[in-house]
């Protein structure tokens, strides 16, 4: 159970030393989180001494801090387990990212695929939910459906129910927009494919740190998500899928660990999850992550969700007066991401004069696009909210936002 509660932002942000900085002799405005949230003192200082007290290799030692070490690496598959209501920790492979996670899916599931057969996409997918699914179209025929979103941002569900076909295996979606925040109806979703025998993959990046995640409530063949934007380090990926799915599906890498019988004419694969571990997994990153999952675990994820709404709805509030302001995507039920354009600016150009002033957002087509170019944009600006800003950085983008129009424009 949550034991804290957000009503002191300052004491939160005191456990993240790089928010005290400067930037260009402004207070750091750290906007950036869609793209990788900052680490708090927790997850720092338990990778460090983890590698200062107990490291060794994983899984193969008999010797005290091989086992010590092995013990801190399981218990992260456990907190993560539980942090997503997982049936068994089994179900949970680490990756190095979830980029790799969803290229272990679309590998795994090749063997079940034939020329003709359909992957549908929605457009507002990362690149790294498209490329995998790619590389199953140049090398096996299979077909790429799409599906369009409203003009809010939501996501076309009728579209996508007559897109369907008998020829459809896998939908492939993201549970949240990284451009827009947008967060589709999993349930509906969900009936849809359940309704035609589909297997499902939700791309849960940027979810994870905004939603509860149940993946037996969803009811999903796969849910994958990456650390770095879960307050974790970089360079761990997680993917869960059903027992039944996982088991069928062929392994992604060879090497060490993941095999049971190695023999010179013959093999056998390792029992779940190592089947899909192959060689020295990352570590310290998975233990990171757990204590990341540890520390977010303090508060109510409703609660964190409604806070960062309220910086999105106060800066949406006092960016539309701006002239020339266009926000991408603003359905009601969506996620602190902050995407917008102004007239005759570039958003490089306004990601670097908002640096002038210490304020960090992304800028550029976000991995996405498909997306933009059904925007009908090459790029957007993009504001990306954590449970550690502030009212105050909100006032201090829109300020520095005036101040570039008038330079820029």
């Amino acid at each position: 159970m949550p034991i804290r509660n957000l009503s002191d932002i300052e004491s939160i942000r005191q456990e993240f030393p790089i928010l005290d900085r400067q930037v260009n002799g402004c207070p750091l405005v750290y906007l950036d989180n869609a793209a990788s949230a900052q680490k708090p003192n927790a997850v720092l200082r338990r990778m460090r001494d983890q590698a200062s007290h107990a490291y060794a290799n994983v899984h193969r030692g008999l010797h005290t801090v091989a086992n010590e070490t092995t013990e801190a690496f399981e218990s992260a598959r456990i907190k993560v387990s539980e942090f997503i209501n997982a049936p068994s920790p089994n179900q949970v492979i680490f990756t190095k990212s979830a980029t790799e996670a969803i290229n272990l899916v679309a590998s795994g599931l090749s063997a079940e695929l034939k020329s003709g057969d359909e992957i549908i996409l929605t457009v507002m997918e990362h690149h790294s939910n498209i490329v995998p699914w790619h590389f199953l179209r140049e090398r096996y025929g299979v077909v790429i459906r799409w599906v369009d979103i409203n003009e809010d941002g939501s996501l076309n569900l009728d579209q996508l129910a007559t897109t369907i076909s008998n020829k459809t295996k896998i939908l492939a979606i993201s549970h949240m927009s990284n451009v827009l925040g947008t967060t589709p109806n999993a349930k509906e979703i969900m009936d849809l494919a359940r309704a035609n025998d589909i297997k499902v993959l939700l791309d849960g990046c940027q979810a994870i740190v905004h939603r509860d995640i149940d993946v037996q409530d969803l009811d999903c063949d796969f849910y994958v998500f990456s650390g770095h934007k879960l307050y974790g380090p970089t360079g761990i990926g997680v993917l869960y899928g059903k027992e039944s799915v996982l088991n069928e599906m062929r392994p992604y890498q060879g090497g060490g660990e993941m095999i049971e019988i190695v023999e010179k004419d013959h093999i056998t694969y390792g029992e779940l999850p190592h089947k899909f571990e192959a060689g020295t997994p990352p570590i310290l990153e998975a233990i990171g992550l757990g204590e990341a999952i540890d520390w977010i675990s303090q508060y109510s994820m409703t609660e964190i969700a409604n806070y960062e709404h309220s910086l999105y709805q106060r800066a949406v509030s006092a960016m539309r007066p701006i002239n020339g302001l266009r926000v991408h995507g603003d359905v009601e039920d969506k996620g602190a991401v902050l995407s917008f354009s102004i007239e005759g600016v570039h958003p490089h150009d306004l990601a670097q004069l908002l640096d002038r002033y210490g304020v960090a957002i992304r800028a550029g087509h976000h991995c996405a696009q498909p997306l933009m170019k059904f925007l009908g944009v090459t790029a957007t600006a993009r504001a990306s909210f954590a449970l550690y800003n502030t009212e105050r950085e909100v006032d201090v983008l829109v300020e520095s936002l005036e101040k570039a129009r008038t330079m820029l424009v």
